[in-house]
């Protein structure tokens, strides 16, 4: 399998190499057979990608967003997910309830590596395009018209290789194209924003951080309408696992990346 992604695209790479590492440990936290699949086929060095704690850090926010959308689809059944920046991402095969609909969203490049990786299944749908122009609201907004619940929007590794302003583009063209929704994002710190290059796995891209948050709340005050309704520490399940997550969250409470859970129109 040959890949051409961009500098950002790349960074795909790490939670792929993470999810198929921790596949093949003995009493892994959590199944990915697909990253182990696409894995054995791409001839590339993985060993950059996977450090300490980008590894748990991966393995806690899967494990943690998992269990979000879990409860979100026990409440509303036929929910369509729009998942931004997919990459390489297989959390539907864990959390579909033969019902959702889901939509893998990135850029052109990275759709056309999916399509190499991942069949086509039913209930999903690759979909190129710009998540910062509305030209792939369409096709979500299609689907919406047979279902009554209120979409739901992933930003996962995302935000933090977007500017602010990028974000508030972002949130208008949700709530211009939506009339409500739910928006879970990966926030990550200021601190790490300002050393990336001592980050573990990122540095061996090229991608860089172009934001950071101490507070979720500064994104929501970035468009009116939208409400931060939760915010999670990704060492509130790291820590469970080893020591050293233990003491990465003791000595550093702030450093590591957040879900945050936002709102509009409902």
């Amino acid at each position: 399998m040959e890949l051409e992604l961009g500098d950002v695209q790349t960074t795909a790479l790490i939670p792929l190499v993470i999810k198929a590492n921790e596949t093949l440990r003995p009493n892994a936290r959590i199944k990915d057979p697909k990253a182990v699949e696409i894995i054995q086929k791409l001839n590339i060095d993985t060993k950059p990608y996977d450090k300490f704690l980008s590894h748990e850090s991966v393995i806690a926010r899967t494990i943690m967003l998992d269990r979000q959308i879990k409860r979100i689809i026990a409440q509303a059944p036929d929910t369509i997910i729009v998942n931004i920046g997919a990459g390489f991402d297989n959390r539907f095969s864990r959390i579909d309830n033969g019902k959702i609909w889901w939509f893998d969203l990135d850029l052109p490049d990275s759709i056309a590596a999916r399509k190499k990786a991942f069949p086509v299944q039913e209930r999903v749908t690759m979909l190129p395009g710009n998540v910062l122009e509305d030209a792939w609201c369409p096709a979500v907004k299609e689907i919406l018209k047979s279902r009554q619940s209120t979409p739901v929007f992933i930003a996962e590794d995302l935000f933090m290789y977007f500017t602010m302003e990028q974000i508030r583009t972002l949130l208008n063209i949700l709530k211009m194209n939506f009339s409500c929704g739910i928006l879970i994002a990966e926030q990550n710190s200021k601190l790490m924003q300002r050393r990336e290059k001592h980050h573990d796995t990122v540095k061996s891209t090229n991608a860089h951080f172009r934001s950071g948050t101490d507070s979720a709340q500064e994104i929501a005050d970035l468009t009116e309408g939208i409400q931060l309704l939760e915010e999670h520490s990704f060492n509130e399940e790291m820590k469970k696992y080893a020591l050293r997550g233990k003491l990465f969250a003791l000595l550093l409470p702030k450093v590591n990346d957040r879900w945050a859970t936002f709102s509009w129109g409902i």
